[in-house]
């Protein structure tokens, strides 16, 4: 039986770890005993406190495994993409990391390894969908929306954060880049709010964020592509507000002659009021739509997503969503289905039919269905 180690506990890591265990031997690393503990006491599942910005404790946790997750905080990320492939070790990665991975491709062929990066929910799905029909069509224009909600709305922020509330404040605060006119623009976060209608989940707002990564590279022959993340309506002016009076700011201020970080301050503060607990309610919502021509006939492709919190099994459907995207292109790579090295983003991945669809199988496999529809433009 092969084997699997997962970076990270939280809520992804969690739902990556059973998910796996059911076909494979499985070991979760994490500095939170209590996840661990939670993880050995209900599944067949081993676990380990290490820190894996330890370097040689991370080389010896992952040395007799075929191949790992990573689930860490985006400002891990890099770093630990690194180290694992100093050890040789296939790797598949869910981090929010705000450095690009693409210069590290040498790196990983040298070293014989095959690594899949923003591998979850988004970036990941989109970019499969994006990389599979660059193929077919013509594309003139890219887009997605995404947003994790709670189903209580509750005042004031109406939103729970379903992964790391650092990398959520990223969102917020990164500068968004898209694709105009085959030109890289570069706007505010947050800019761009808009109002859109969903069938299920009523009218949310959506916002610029800096969710294109890789696609604004490896997909250049695009000329249009944008990615916007989905909030209640009301949420971004309160962060805004949050933003303009300096709560993420990271220059140290004063306080009664003590120097804090109001980012780290704020982050303390709102991963409190964020935080999601394991049975609260939620849902994902996504629209991915592609617009080009195939075969001289102009088309519009839609594939929109809604899942929510599995009470069977109690994992929110973020965790799900994100960790079994990773989880499917980890099954891949185990059963030799995808086999390449070197760094591949997920259109990269996607471009390949049997991997395409591959992914889609799993997921609905697991009630999580991308439903696609079509219409002539």
């Amino acid at each position: 039986m092969k084997k699997i180690i997962i970076l990270g506990a939280g809520m992804v890591g969690k739902a990556m770890a059973i998910d796996l265990s059911k076909k494979y031997k499985v070991k979760s690393v994490d500095i939170d005993k209590e996840s661990l503990d939670f993880l050995s006491a209900n599944y067949e599942i081993e676990s380990e406190l290490v820190d894996v910005t330890n370097e040689k404790a991370l080389s010896e946790a992952i040395k007799d495994f075929d191949l790992v997750i990573s689930a860490v905080p985006g400002f891990l990320g890099l770093q630990t993409i690194k180290n694992v492939i100093k050890n040789k070790k296939d790797l598949v990665d869910i981090s929010f990391l705000p450095e690009g991975v693409l210069d590290l491709d040498k790196m990983a062929k040298e070293h014989g390894v095959t690594v899949i990066m923003d591998c979850g929910v988004a970036p990941g799905m989109p970019n499969i969908i994006a990389g599979y029909y660059n193929e077919k069509m013509k594309i003139e224009n890219f887009e997605y929306m995404v947003g994790g909600l709670p189903k209580i709305r509750t005042f004031p922020f109406e939103y729970k954060a379903p992964f790391s509330p650092c990398d959520v404040i990223e969102e917020y605060t990164r500068p968004a880049r898209f694709v105009e006119n085959s030109k890289i623009v570069i706007k505010p976060a947050m800019s761009d709010l808009e109002l859109i209608d969903f069938n299920r989940a009523g009218t949310l707002e959506a916002f610029n964020s800096d969710g294109l990564r890789s696609l604004i590279y490896t997909l250049n022959n695009i000329p249009n592509m944008k990615e916007k993340t989905l909030r209640f309506p009301g949420h971004i002016n309160m962060i805004q507000a949050f933003k303009a009076a300096g709560f993420f700011e990271n220059d140290p201020i004063k306080v009664k002659g003590t120097e804090i970080v109001p980012f780290d301050v704020t982050s303390e503060i709102l991963f409190k009021a964020w935080k999601l607990n394991p049975e609260d309610r939620e849902f994902t919502i996504m629209r991915i739509i592609v617009q080009g021509e195939e075969n001289g006939i102009k088309k519009e492709i839609v594939y929109d997503l809604f899942d929510e919190y599995d009470p069977i099994e109690k994992l929110s459907s973020m965790a799900r969503t994100t960790g079994f995207t990773a989880t499917a292109a980890s099954d891949m790579i185990l059963s030799n289905v995808f086999n390449e090295k070197g760094i591949f983003p997920p259109e990269l991945v996607g471009k390949n039919h049997e991997c395409f669809e591959y992914i889609l199988d799993y997921l609905k496999e697991r009630n999580i269905n991308y439903v696609r529809s079509e219409k002539l433009l």
